[in-house]
């Protein structure tokens, strides 16, 4: 295949544009760097006309609302999934693992829930309190003046609780709880359960003259028309070009390798122009992968060269190991005080206005990490697959149904709004034997060598989602409220979600001190090449039982400050 060779250099060249990559080309480029975004999907911008969804009905979108052809994103706003054509991936040994790509500009970031924690001094430092995994090379203080400046740039709705390992931040005011959400609240207590105000990248207070303010459509999955929530093209990308900063955008083209030369520095990435299906390469003085854990695995183990016969920065063997994802399980209830409820518009944010972060003591249980849980219910826009839950209900509330046309109408607004679901996110353990490596038979449409996954919950998890269910079942009493999904036994992992499916996916080139025992520096550059760095979930040491978004964006806006640091030392 014949290789178009750039005639333009740029100061840094980014792949990926998601949480990480949006963060790094603002911070770069406002510094006056050029940077160049390598971009695997089209152009997107949720203000857009031809994009612009927001209060438009369910049965308008071409899926009718539903998730069957492509998940998440109503209205086709999720560019991606789990299976793209052309582009697979592979599970070995009974691993199946789940792979969420989203490949458009903004990437996850687009149709993602916005709950945005920030990991706790707890969290960087796992090993030293119960001997499993590895402990951060740095702590929460080296990464807390960048949480505090990504709270303020980007907005995040709470309430200073003064929860050690649950910390503070600069918050906007949280919207009000919702009645299914005020059970949930009543039901938490009884149980010894704490409850607070949501944390989410939600603007619900004017910040700047960019962004808009939230009217409650309860449409974040649709990514906001306003920009009153976080995403990367609309609050990072987009101001930054908008303010001088110089960001040329190289999308539909998909990344497959960092090249490097004699000297082992990097020069450029090769990448293949979905467009006229021919490759390209794109130079650059800095070379930033941010393209999700997985996929910033595959590029580094498929950039060969003498010298990296084992992928790029891969001396110590362990590029695409200690894969981790969050745990995950949930349950449904049906709430007979609810029933027959008054109708008005409880849409909120789109998301939950509480929920419960971790509040048990691990060393007093027979599990290592803990969760927090999400709470779902109300009476938010029915969406398909809504006749089936209500046939559950009846059958819960010993009721039936019958008839058609207005009597099936009035029982489906008596039942409607009357149900409460609990979902636990937890931390799991990053092990060494979950991974994700090249298959060595399988190339994608491309003719890139694709990833294949060896994935496995442990007893750890398992645990730790039976906790979790045992916890839903006593706020539910608390409530009076009657399950609607039986309790899962271990012979179905406690109900665990397949690993990979809560898309919170970490770990791949974890960072650390010694280059034999990691990938990256604690500024998350590659030990074996000086100028290329990470700037996604690749260099996690552990997860958290947070979500990973708010810590992508401090790091790499940390990270970024350190090659801003480092070009004008000359050291790059």
């Amino acid at each position: 295949m014949e290789i178009k060779k750039p005639t333009k250099k740029y100061d840094v060249v980014i792949v990926g544009s998601g949480a990480g990559g949006g963060m790094a080309a603002k911070v770069l480029a406002e510094a006056g760097l050029s940077v160049a975004i390598l971009e695997a999907g089209p152009f997107f911008d949720p203000a857009a006309p031809e994009t612009k969804t927001q209060m438009r009905w369910p049965w308008e979108s071409p899926r009718r609302g539903a998730g069957t052809t492509r998940a998440f994103g109503d209205f086709d706003m999720a560019y991606g999934g789990w299976e793209i054509e052309g582009q697979p991936y592979t599970n070995d040994n009974g691993s199946d693992f789940r792979w969420f790509r989203s490949q458009m500009l903004g990437g996850r970031t687009n149709h993602w829930g916005r709950i945005s924690l920030r990991f706790g001094p707890d969290d960087f430092r796992r090993y030293s309190i119960d001997g499993l995994g590895a402990d951060w090379p740095i702590s929460y203080e080296d990464v807390k003046p960048y949480y505090d400046k990504v709270d303020k740039l980007i907005g995040v709705f709470g309430s200073k609780e003064g929860l050690r390992n649950e910390p503070d931040g600069f918050f906007l005011p949280p919207p009000k709880p919702r009645l299914h959400e005020l059970y949930y609240i009543k039901g938490a207590r009884k149980a010894g359960v704490t409850v607070i105000p949501s944390r989410m990248s939600v603007v619900t207070k004017a910040i700047n003259k960019d962004r808009g303010v939230c009217f409650f459509c309860r449409q974040c999955a649709r990514s906001c028309a306003v920009y009153a929530d976080f995403s990367s093209g609309s609050c990072l990308i987009f101001p930054a070009q908008k303010a001088g900063g110089q960001i040329d955008l190289f999308t539909n083209c998909m990344a497959r390798s960092v090249e490097t030369n004699e000297e082992h520095v990097a020069t450029a990435v090769s990448y293949i122009n979905k467009n006229d299906r021919r490759e390209y390469q794109i130079r650059g003085r800095v070379i930033v992968l941010a393209a999700s854990a997985c996929s910033t695995a595959r590029i580094l183990l498929n950039s060969k060269a003498p010298r990296h016969s084992e992928g790029l920065g891969n001396s110590s063997g362990l590029i695409g190991k200690y894969l981790h994802d969050s745990t995950g399980s949930s349950s449904m209830a049906f709430i007979p005080q609810l029933m027959g409820r008054k109708m008005y518009n409880e849409d909120g944010v789109g998301g939950l206005h509480i929920y419960s972060p971790w509040w048990l003591d691990n060393k007093k249980l027979d599990f290592p990490r803990g969760y927090h849980t999400e709470i779902w219910g109300g009476l938010g826009m029915p969406s398909y697959g809504f006749g089936g839950m209500h046939l559950k209900m009846q059958e819960a509330a010993r009721q039936r149904i019958g008839g058609y046309g207005r009597k099936l109408k009035e029982e489906a607004r008596r039942f409607y709004g009357a149900v409460i679901g609990i979902s636990g996110r937890g931390e799991s353990v990053a092990m060494k034997d979950n991974y994700c490596e090249i298959d060595p038979n399988v190339v994608d449409e491309f003719g890139v060598p694709v990833l294949r996954f060896n994935y496995k919950w442990s007893d750890h998890e398992r645990k730790q989602a039976q906790h979790m269910h045992q916890t839903f079942q006593e706020i539910y009493a608390g409530i009076g409220a009657i399950p609607l999904t039986e309790v899962p036994g271990a012979d179905q992992d406690f109900g665990l979600n397949k690993p990979g499916e809560i898309i919170h996916e970490v770990g791949t080139a974890r960072m650390g001190n010694d280059p034999r025992d990691s990938v990256t520096t604690a500024y998350q550059r590659l030990h074996d090449v000086k100028n290329v760095f990470l700037a996604d979930g690749a260099p996690f040491v552990s997860q958290a039982d947070k979500n990973p978004t708010w810590t992508i964006l401090a790091l790499s806006w940390r990270m970024a400050d350190h090659i801003i640091d480092q070009l004008k030392k000359q050291a790059l």
